[in-house]
């Protein structure tokens, strides 16, 4: 099976800014995690622990002289969805984790509630048919 690997529109802005090193390496990894999906585990991937989403994940990687972290997790409809990135490499890890599930759990919130009302504009359209 192959998983569908979506950025967040902020992401994606933040995507388009980062060296091409960091650009070459997400990618490289999104490839990865389509063919393995959530089973992509340790050391490229683990879980975030305190974020409000029990499935929220990190990618790991060096790139570009940095210690590199995606924020990710799986919606719903099994798609993962690339939130937030950051280089960790010379700041306080505590202070970058609590930073970067922040704003994971933030955008993450908005897209399930985008999916969530898709759903639900989906059963109700599916209802009027049936009518």
């Amino acid at each position: 099976m192959t998983w569908i690997v979506e950025f967040d529109d902020d992401f994606r802005t933040e995507f388009s800014k980062l060296k091409d090193d960091v650009k070459v390496e997400i990618r490289a990894l999104a490839n990865v995690l389509k063919q393995l999906g959530p089973s992509y585990g340790r050391p490229r991937v683990d879980t975030l622990n305190d974020s409000r989403h029990a499935n929220m994940k990190e990618l790991r990687f060096d790139a570009a002289d940095g210690v590199w972290r995606v924020a990710f997790a799986f919606d719903p409809e099994r798609k993962a969805i690339f939130l937030v990135a950051g280089d960790k490499s010379g700041v306080n890890e505590k202070r970058f984790y609590k930073k970067l599930i922040e704003i994971a759990d933030k955008r993450f919130d908005v897209h399930l509630k985008r999916v969530k009302e898709g759903q639900k504009t989906a059963k109700e359209g599916h209802k009027k048919e049936k009518k």
